[in-house]
């Protein structure tokens, strides 16, 4: 999504691509030889855009999300921030970021924390304005130690918003959040990507990608499975829904076109579909069937759909892939 009617940071006046990955391959020790975690992946975000990143646990999203933060090296394929490395975009305060490790100091306060921080930076956005917009001033005298998960994950927000970056990256950002803190978030998060900022975000939660952005890259088992505008990804499970008010015989039920399941539910039928408009075509040639509807997949059934083969190529590869990436990203910070 290119949010064209918005004014960019300070910092984006390149017309270089926001984030470019080419080709891109990581791989981790495991039992049984190298585990591939991100594989041959090459994918492009334009200033201004909004992503999202699904795939399931093994997908290869925190090792995507770490290589462009230069937290970690593609063993082949290249990534450029803006036109430049990764490790260059964080040191010149292009990126900002929101990850699921990385602790916080209990003893300080929410205030004295964000302080610490901004006095590393060369420039950055005053302390009290991140600290509104990450809706923390009225805990700013708060020990981070008593801060619930959800408090915390806005302090870390708090602080990627620090060098007022061209490109927020969000590893799982509303994890521990209760519903109320998720919704909250993700109002201020709009309110960035409105100014301009590029949002790249790993989530679980498939209706936060649903409602919040406009392009979903899938991964499964390391591989890019779908890229593009999130109603494309979600059409990409070739399935509809249509709900009829009807009785139809075991055979006229077997005779619809284009239908891959069905399921009866009182006066009426439920039916999965690979094309809609042809199914709902043939119901209105028949005069005792009505009240037809049509409700397209969820984004959710489309994940399904189409890392299911991924999921289950490289379930027995989980654990340990996992394991092993956290132990590589604490050696590497």
């Amino acid at each position: 999504m290119t949010i064209s009617q918005h004014t960019a940071p300070q910092h984006s006046a390149s017309r270089e691509p926001m984030v470019s990955v080419e080709s891109v391959t990581r791989s981790f020790p495991g039992s049984g030889g190298r585990v591939v975690a991100v594989d041959d992946v090459s994918l492009t975000v334009a200033p201004g855009e909004v992503v999202a990143v699904l795939g399931p646990n093994g997908a290869g999203k925190t090792t995507l999300l770490d290589m462009i933060l230069g937290l970690s090296t593609a063993e082949t394929g290249r990534i450029r921030i803006g036109g430049t490395s990764p490790k260059k975009a964080v040191q010149n305060g292009r990126v900002g970021a929101l990850l699921q490790t990385g602790g916080l100091l209990p003893d300080l306060s929410v205030a004295e924390t964000i302080r610490m921080v901004a006095s590393l930076h060369r420039s950055h956005t005053p302390v009290e304005e991140v600290m509104e917009t990450a809706g923390l001033t009225g805990i700013a005298r708060r020990r981070i130690g008593k801060c619930s998960g959800g408090e915390q994950q806005r302090v870390k927000f708090a602080l990627a918003l620090l060098p007022e970056p061209d490109l927020l990256v969000l590893d799982e950002p509303t994890a521990g959040m209760d519903v109320s803190a998720r919704h909250e978030f993700w109002e201020r998060m709009h309110t960035q990507a409105e100014a301009g900022t590029t949002v790249l975000f790993a989530t679980h939660y498939l209706e936060e990608a649903e409602q919040f952005s406009r392009r979903t890259v899938l991964l499964g088992g390391g591989r890019l499975l779908a890229d593009g505008p999130t109603d494309e990804v979600r059409a990409q499970a070739a399935s509809a829904h249509v709900v009829v008010t009807w009785s139809p015989t075991e055979q006229q039920l077997r005779g619809l076109p284009h239908v891959t399941d069905s399921a009866r539910i009182g006066s009426q039928v439920k039916l999965r579909t690979d094309d809609a408009d042809t199914l709902a075509r043939h119901l209105l040639t028949r005069t005792d069937a009505h009240s037809i509807t049509v409700t397209q997949a969820s984004l959710e059934e489309a994940f399904m759909t189409l890392t299911g083969d991924a999921s289950q190529d490289t379930s027995q590869d989980t654990s340990q892939d996992a394991s092993q990436h956290a132990h590589q990203k604490e050696t590497q910070r």
